[in-house]
């Protein structure tokens, strides 16, 4: 069954990959990723993006530079503490991230519309099936395309954080498992 689903999500995972070449001309893979990971966590200090994004701080520190200079992301100083860095996404970024969903929809629209509908709704179960019991296991992303989880286990997550999950639809803590740009 898993190289059944495996070739079968080809052409959706070509659809996922085409959308993020064509969003590739104006910032790299990397800095997408990281661009995602600050649009989930708004605010996020340059520690936690590094451990998101799996890489060292100093190399997160530097696509970090890339992106500030680029008009991608903000660093403001943090209300807590003025010595960490929170990071904010720019009007750009949005933009970019509105475009990539934009145009991966458009393409599965398309797609989409050459299915009957008992077919687009079977596969909408079987995809939040799926979801669900991929939700259920601490599974880490192997594509290197999809961001990476901001912490590799599940933790009992309070206050802000787990209000902010909760709004998303997603268990607070688990960041194992989650949407793309």
């Amino acid at each position: 069954m898993a190289a059944e689903l495996d070739a079968a999500a080809g052409a959706l995972l070509t659809v996922w990959d085409g959308a993020r070449e064509r969003a590739a001309n104006r910032i790299s893979t990397a800095q997408l990723r990281a661009v995602m990971l600050v649009e989930r966590h708004d605010g996020i200090n340059l520690r936690r993006l590094a451990t998101g994004l799996d890489m060292l701080l100093s190399s997160a520190s530097r696509l970090c530079d890339r992106l500030v200079a680029a008009g991608m992301l903000e660093r403001e100083p943090g209300r807590a503490d003025r010595r960490e860095i929170s990071l904010h996404l720019t009007a750009e970024a949005r933009r970019l991230l509105a475009e990539l969903r934009d145009d991966r929809r458009q393409h599965l629209a398309a797609i989409l519309a050459d299915m009957t509908p008992e077919a687009r709704e079977a596969l909408l179960r079987g995809l939040r099936a799926f979801d669900e019991a991929a939700r259920a296991r601490v599974v880490r992303p192997v594509s290197p395309l999809v961001p990476q989880a901001e912490e590799p286990r599940v933790e009992q997550t309070e206050g802000r954080d787990a209000v902010e999950a909760a709004s998303r639809g997603w268990a607070a803590g688990d960041a194992s498992v989650f949407r793309t740009a």
